[in-house]
């Protein structure tokens, strides 16, 4: 029975709602390459408008590289359905796109009539990707690591040891404390030198993504599967550092049990072993013994894994590596910033061996940071330049004096057309000995009234003249 006019219209608004609701990409073009069909999520995929792409040809829209042709003109060219096909070409605005299709050309009563391509996106995935690996940017040897204490110079001489031969490394510490400046340096320092070094953090992507990253795929083995090395075949012959190690899941610590074991991997759907000669360097931020009791590492692994075990120490079990550090820091902000900071004010010196440091060296240098960021031309850090949120867990902030006692002062001391600086040592030294009077000139209460340390407090009594 024929449809009228008005079903035919109700029936392409159905089929044009169904397309823009499917999660695929969905582009058609005619026998000449002109785009007929290009659903919502095409559009979102591409970044792309409607007006943009329909109705012209496609090679007037899209770019693809010189080592690329679209998979729909290969369709309208040669005749042929394309499956799983990796595809990488940009927009009119220059954006690069990553997908991939499958390609089917389209035939009616024996004759080409154009072609259809069905396209998943995996430019955010590719970049995901590319963001938590680091390929082959080693910047660390041994002589960069700062620290001349017992604790860490001990760390540096069994890394050190490492080096001479390949066997696997597990490296232990707090967040923090530099686990992978040993990985690099131990690369470095290793015959290894000249092969690949690749970083990659198994907390930053779902299990299902760091399988296939780690072990590669094989074309078909699943809906957009397409042949692609993994990091241990992409490592071979050099050094792969992975981090944070106990947040794979336990089928996942199996798989890469087995590759440690057999030294071979087997790509996610193929049926083959293919030898490696991988170097694996792990990291962990809590303690192995821990994270096998509660389930996040199997035992085996870590026997396997921890052929060398070394344990980075945290910053406040070698305080006294405190000063080379700032020193360090400071040298290279000074340099970022062209500033001329020459060091820390007393205060915050003492402070800084009092600090618990949770952060490890990561914070320090990121207190330092800050602190340069609000300095003028200051030529010390003092604790008013350093980030609110530490000076309240040094205990160092500011007391907030009442509006009469401030005013109290000044009308005791009504020249106030003395330097600024002058007037606030006057104030500082003032309430200073009201604090002490208060306590009876008791140095370790005043002192922890006022919020600083006894020795802080006894440099400012000197300093002060009191």
């Amino acid at each position: 029975m024929m449809k009228s006019q008005n079903d035919l219209y109700y029936l392409t608004r159905m089929y044009e709602r169904i397309l823009d609701e499917v999660d695929v990409g969905i582009h058609a073009v005619d026998e000449t390459g002109k785009t007929i069909i290009y659903n919502k999520k095409m559009m979102q995929m591409e970044s792309m408008d409607l007006h943009d792409v329909i109705d012209k040809n496609l090679l007037d829209v899209f770019m693809f590289k010189d080592d690329q042709s679209s998979t729909l003109v290969k369709a309208l060219q040669e005749g042929k359905i394309t499956r799983n096909v990796k595809q990488t070409y940009f927009n009119n605005k220059g954006h690069e796109v990553t997908t991939i299709n499958n390609t089917i050309p389209i035939y009616t009563a024996e004759k080409l009539e154009g072609a259809v391509e069905i396209a998943n996106d995996v430019t955010k995935l590719e970049r995901l990707i590319k963001g938590n690996m680091n390929k082959g940017s080693t910047k660390y040897t041994f002589d960069k690591i700062i620290g001349k204490s017992p604790a860490i110079k001990e760390v540096i001489e069994a890394a050190k040891r490492a080096t001479r031969t390949s066997s696997y490394v597990l490296i232990v510490g707090d967040t923090g404390t530099g686990k992978e400046l040993f990985s690099q340096s131990i690369h470095n320092g290793s015959s290894r030198l000249s092969g690949p070094y690749i970083s990659q953090n198994c907390a930053a992507l779902p299990d299902n993504l760091i399988e296939s990253l780690l072990f590669g795929t094989k074309r078909g083995a699943f809906t957009g599967a397409v042949d692609t090395p993994g990091l241990f075949e992409q490592a071979n012959g050099g050094t792969l550092l992975l981090d944070e190690i106990n947040s794979l899941n336990l089928n996942l610590q199996a798989k890469l049990l087995r590759v440690l074991q057999e030294k071979s991997i087997r790509r996610i759907g193929d049926t083959k072993d293919t030898p490696v000669d991988v170097r694996v360097i792990a990291n962990m931020n809590e303690d192995p013994i821990d994270a096998i009791a509660h389930l996040r590492l199997r035992k085996d692994l870590y026997y396997r894994l921890g052929v060398v075990t070394i344990f980075v120490p945290p910053l406040k079990d070698r305080k006294e590596d405190i000063p080379l550090l700032v020193e360090n820091f400071i040298e290279k902000y000074n340099e970022r910033f062209q500033m001329n900071v020459k060091g820390l004010s007393e205060e915050v010196k003492s402070s800084f061996l009092e600090y618990d440091w949770h952060g490890n060296v990561r914070e320090l240098e990121h207190i330092i940071e800050a602190a340069m960021n609000i300095m003028m031309d200051e030529e010390y850090i003092t604790y008013l330049h350093l980030p609110y949120q530490y000076r309240s867990k040094m205990q160092l902030k500011e007391r907030m004096m009442p509006l009469s006692t401030v005013e109290t002062f000044l009308k005791g001391n009504s020249d106030i057309t003395v330097p600024l600086k002058d007037q606030m040592e006057l104030f500082e030294k003032t309430y200073i000995e009201h604090v002490l009077s208060k306590h009876d000139f008791n140095i370790s209460r005043a002192a922890k009234s006022l919020g600083l340390s006894r020795q802080s407090l006894q440099y400012r009594m000197k300093k002060l003249g009191i």
